[in-house]
């Protein structure tokens, strides 16, 4: 999680994007997979967020469509922030075994990001389906870096 966060500490920092980090990791070793941080604005594509772009990754560094191939180690997703609608249907359909968050929706919420159409069934949904969901964790060292972006006036392009 502290990796998630550092990253997107910098993307605020450096100004590089939205105030969101994820890693991606091997369950068992721990050993990194592949990181991202939300690129949306800069790179002017809106499906760029941070889980987006660590799945992404992940799968082109493995040369697997799916993170839960029977040929791979099981895989999890270390987001600084609960994942909104789109990144959770990523999640869903990226082979993830494990899902660990930092900050909260409502946490995003109050930068006024708006978040979709997630709801706790979202993620009893994503319980069902055999993926672990862990949330909180830093909780309070995520929600620093989303108020940074606040105090720095970064830009909320989907509020």
């Amino acid at each position: 999680m502290r990796l998630a966060i550092a990253l997107s500490r910098e993307n605020v920092l450096r100004e590089t994007g939205g105030p969101f980090g994820a890693a991606v990791f091997e369950s068992d070793t721990g050993a990194l997979a592949a990181v991202g941080m939300n690129l949306v604005v800069g790179r002017h594509n809106s499906v760029l967020h941070a889980e987006m772009v660590a799945i992404m990754m992940a799968e082109g560094r493995l040369g697997s469509y799916t993170l839960g191939a029977a040929s791979l180690p099981r895989h999890e997703i270390v987001t600084s922030c609960d994942p909104c609608a789109m990144c959770l249907g990523a999640l869903l359909w990226s082979g993830v075994k494990r899902l660990v968050c930092g900050a909260t929706r409502q946490d995003a919420r109050l930068l006024a990001f708006d978040e979709g159409p997630v709801f706790p069934e979202s993620y009893q949904y994503l319980r069902n389906r055999g993926i672990e969901v862990v949330q909180g964790v830093l909780r309070e060292e995520a929600q620093a870096v989303l108020q940074l972006y606040r105090d720095r006036g970064g830009l909320i392009y989907n509020g």
